[in-house]
């Protein structure tokens, strides 16, 4: 039976029947038809979950710096300088075409880096004194805040304000919330991905597919933002259609709203398409060239087989078994969280967007160390934290909150400070 996820305390209206049973579908046209406030009003809506995020994050970035300079290391370096950061680097600096021959054979070649952040570190660099690495890091900063917003909207949108602060702040605590400093891609992506989840919600397609489109330019897993959208409306082009059989012929809510339905499937590949494509045309390998360009670095999709064997590889000793069956029950907690959000009846394009960001995460034959940063972008898989802690007393909430902010900057300190990449 369908349960009332908004706290008491909640000051959102929302209209009749909306918690009333029924479909994931019927959902979708729901959420369509409610209006958005203002732009100054959902800032001052949005005002808490920003402050309680830029708190959070400078907790984070003070605790690398004193764990770095009682190091003797350079914190910023560390968040601008090594590991993707350097290719991204790279490719702002000297363009696609860098690449690195290993000794055992592999190819690591900047083409497996999407472009939209470089582009922006190269604008920013343009346009003022800061090198491209400051404007990696200044794009990740702008960007984190827009993501916390682009969250705090959706979940707010979706379950209430409260809610909305909560997965705002949880997404700030995740471990391996560091990375939303660092000049990578992840909070940018993150950015784009929360507000096309947005305006899918809101039924702005032409928006929504633009904004999937400049995530498809960001990461591969821009794919899940494509995804999302198609299904919604997919969704909601059924539902019209049902409603013919039904009641007579479909009225759309406005004039155009099918046109601008079909614009916005149209423009969200075309992100990733191009990129993919380019990609082929540059390698002369054609369509699966980035394929290749990813086989280079060892990374592929194999439906979790090298992921699995990771695992099982670190019950051959009792030191790594502990670490084995931490694996074991972080990646049966993602699955929990992603089923919890499917019987709370989460939105379908929530749902379709955080199990493909998911599956992929899990499911690459990629770095495994990586495996917890490639998760950050699946913010939906927090609600149902989040609506736990939307309920409960806010004195409570904050002290849980609290507690994990001050363990998450000390790891993500050590974590940085490590020899291997995040």
């Amino acid at each position: 039976m369908w349960r009332t996820p908004l706290p008491p305390t909640s000051s959102t209206p929302r209209p009749a029947g909306w918690f009333r049973p029924g479909s994931i579908i019927g959902r979708v046209t729901d959420l369509e038809t409610r209006a958005a406030p203002t732009r100054a009003g959902a800032l001052r809506r949005a005002a808490p979950a920003l402050a309680g995020y830029a708190a959070v994050r400078a907790l984070g970035l003070l605790a690398l710096f004193l764990w770095s300079a009682a190091r003797d290391k350079s914190a910023y370096t560390l968040l601008t300088a090594r590991w993707d950061a350097l290719w991204y680097v790279r490719v702002a600096e000297l363009g696609y075409g860098y690449e690195v021959r290993l000794a055992n054979g592999d190819v690591h070649s900047n083409l497996a880096f999407f472009p939209l952040l470089p582009w922006l570190e190269r604008l920013v660099a343009a346009v003022s004194p800061l090198s491209y690495a400051d404007g990696g890091f200044l794009v990740s900063l702008v960007a984190s805040l827009a993501a916390a917003w682009g969250i705090f909207a959706v979940a707010d949108h979706v379950y209430g304000r409260r809610a909305g602060v909560c997965a705002v702040l949880l997404w700030a605590v995740l471990p391996v919330g560091i990375v939303q400093s660092m000049a990578y891609s992840e909070s940018l992506f993150t950015a784009l991905a929360a507000w096309a989840l947005y305006a899918v919600l809101t039924g702005r397609w032409v928006t929504a597919g633009a904004l999937a489109l400049f995530a498809g330019l960001t990461r591969p897993v821009g794919l899940a933002v494509v995804a999302a959208l198609w299904v919604a409306a997919v969704a909601s082009f059924a539902r019209e259609r049902r409603a013919a059989g039904q009641d007579g012929p479909p009225v759309p809510a406005e004039p155009g709203a099918r046109t601008r339905r079909v614009l916005g499937m149209v423009l969200a590949p075309l992100g990733t398409a191009s990129y993919v494509l380019w990609v082929g045309h540059h390698t002369g390998k054609g369509p699966l060239g980035y394929l290749d360009v990813q086989a280079g670095w060892r990374n592929g999709f194999d439906g979790g087989y090298a992921f699995a064997r990771f695992v099982a590889d670190k019950f051959t000793t009792f030191p790594s078994a502990l670490a084995g069956a931490g694996l074991i029950v972080g990646v049966a907690s993602v699955v929990w969280l992603y089923v919890t959000g499917v019987r709370q009846r989460q939105p379908l394009p929530l749902l379709v967007y955080s199990g493909f960001v998911t599956a992929l995460a899990l499911c690459a034959s990629s770095y495994f160390g990586s495996k917890p940063r490639l998760l950050l972008p699946a913010f939906p898989l927090l609600l149902p934290l989040a609506l736990a802690l939307a309920r409960a007393r806010t004195r409570r909430s904050a002290t849980v909150l609290g507690s994990v902010a001050v363990v998450s900057a000390v790891y993500g300190a050590f974590w940085l400070n490590g020899s291997g990449p995040p």
